[in-house]
């Protein structure tokens, strides 16, 4: 996974200062998608609605999906109002797969346990959606960051995942990724 930390350093190191200028947190994830990228970030209601949705089970939802074609990432409305540290993550991770698996017009689709971190059972996550959430985590929570706020906060682990604007779950794993 050093290749796909390296990937979100990179994106982070290319961003003009107008989007972010490195030095606090939160990460702009969506103004980079939108500025950096192109990608426009919609909410919506119906997310089987997309061109080629997946069948899913009674017990599965799309948290977001990747329309490459049409450059818009997808995110679950439902899932951003209850929870937004969620709806960066899904933001986050839909520009991994940009990022590192386009190879064409074809659209990614993220079922909600995979982007949920540390929820999934990580051996029946798929490679590229496993190196998505790595990714997303490295963009949203970079380690020199998360490590300077970690000092300056004493480990204060609500306080971290305030500033970060992130769930607990992506905190606790990312914290454990670089402290």
């Amino acid at each position: 996974m050093e290749e796909v930390e390296r990937r979100a350093e990179e994106v982070l190191a290319d961003l003009p200062k107008w989007v972010w200028d490195r030095t606090e947190p939160p990460v702009p994830v969506e103004e980079i998608a939108d500025s950096c990228f192109g990608l426009h970030v919609r909410e919506v209601e119906d997310m089987t609605s997309a061109p080629g949705a997946p069948m899913l089970e009674p017990d599965q939802s799309l948290s977001g999906l990747l329309l490459t074609g049409r450059r818009e990432i997808w995110v679950n409305a439902a899932e951003a109002q209850e929870w937004p540290s969620r709806r960066r993550f899904t933001i986050g991770h839909e520009l991994g797969h940009w990022v590192m698996h386009r190879t064409g017009n074809e659209s990614l689709f993220c079922r909600s346990t995979t982007v949920q971190p540390g929820e999934a059972d990580e051996a029946a996550v798929p490679d590229i959606e496993e190196e998505a959430s790595v990714f997303a985590a490295a963009l949203l929570m970079p380690p020199d960051l998360i490590r300077r706020y970690y000092r300056e906060f004493g480990g204060d682990f609500e306080r971290l995942c305030q500033a970060f604007n992130c769930s607990g779950a992506a905190m606790g794993r990312r914290l454990h990724a670089v402290i």
